[in-house]
């Protein structure tokens, strides 16, 4: 006799510097994904059948995460009872505390519920920083976690009426970098905020004398193309530096040609993360003995 599965949503989150991204990879690619982790660190659960983590975003190699979901399945031998979201967080951080992930949450939900296609919004930010003429100058604490523009210098203001063009409904096929899936993804995709404003850095009051400036650009939409909040920070920095103007944000996504993107005004990885995935608590069909906070 073969017991019932239960299924639960986890959110978790990790320091992306070292994994090829979040997702799964096989032995022969050189990079190691944070799903691989995930996975290990569940099948010491001693699942009858190995259990799969269901991500709800893609992060990039170098990408990191204040917050990620993905739904799991669990089967356990006949008898054995379903884990507690509070046993489950602990088994899986106990065998992932090797790593720079972490389970945040987890909540029993109805086996229908999907963390990807359920989800309701995702929010992005990207950390910048401004008053280091050189890239030796960053903090740090602050390395792989930042972005410092050449130039040390940004015109902001500039910057946030450029982000005023990308709010709405787009064909974003312009700051979207092509890949094996990109032809069967729509472009279009609806930006519900867009914004730039002042940050702080970790332990920057001890180096206020300094005077660095850390800034935040926020974006959130349902759905994000592949690298696509990388290009619209690396389009709005270019901005601030004075190498595009804010029109020029309309007329590349007007273009909607991925070849017209400027090849000086990508984003590196490093100052990305996915701050939040968001969903509607009337979908979620929550199991009624559970607790829930539908974000992080």
């Amino acid at each position: 006799m073969v017991s019932p599965k239960t299924r639960y949503l986890v959110f978790f989150q990790y320091w992306g510097t070292k994994y090829s991204g979040v997702m799964q990879t096989s032995a022969e690619q050189s990079g190691v994904g944070v799903q691989n982790y995930l996975e290990k660190a569940a099948q010491n659960l001693k699942p009858v059948v190995p259990i799969k983590f269901h991500i709800s975003s893609r992060t990039d190699s170098g990408v990191h995460a204040l917050c990620n979901s993905a739904h799991l399945d669990i089967q356990r031998a006949p008898g054995k009872p379903a884990f507690q979201e509070r046993v489950l967080i602990g088994c899986l951080n106990h065998h992932l505390k090797p790593e720079p992930i972490r389970i945040l949450s987890a909540y029993r939900v109805t086996n229908n519920f999907h963390a990807r296609f359920s989800a309701l919004s995702r929010t992005y930010i990207y950390r910048l920083l401004m008053g280091c003429t050189h890239h030796s100058e960053i903090p740090v604490f602050e390395r792989d976690l930042c972005w410092a523009p050449p130039g040390g210098y940004l015109n902001v203001p500039a910057m946030q009426d450029a982000a005023q063009f990308l709010l709405g409904t787009h064909d974003f096929s312009t700051f979207c970098s092509l890949n094996s899936e990109t032809p069967f993804r729509s472009p279009v995709k609806t930006i519900l905020q867009a914004d730039i404003q002042p940050s702080s850095g970790f332990l920057s009051h001890h180096y206020e004398y300094r005077g660095l400036q850390f800034w935040e650009l926020k974006f959130k939409s349902r759905s994000f193309l592949y690298r696509q909040v990388r290009r619209m920070v690396g389009a709005l920095v270019a901005v601030g530096q004075g190498k595009l103007a804010p029109h020029h944000i309309k007329e590349l996504l007007e273009m909607k040609d991925a070849r017209a993107f400027p090849p000086f005004a990508m984003a590196p990885s490093s100052g990305l993360f996915l701050k939040s995935v968001e969903y509607n608590e009337a979908e979620m069909n929550v199991l009624p003995t559970t607790f829930l906070l539908l974000q992080c």
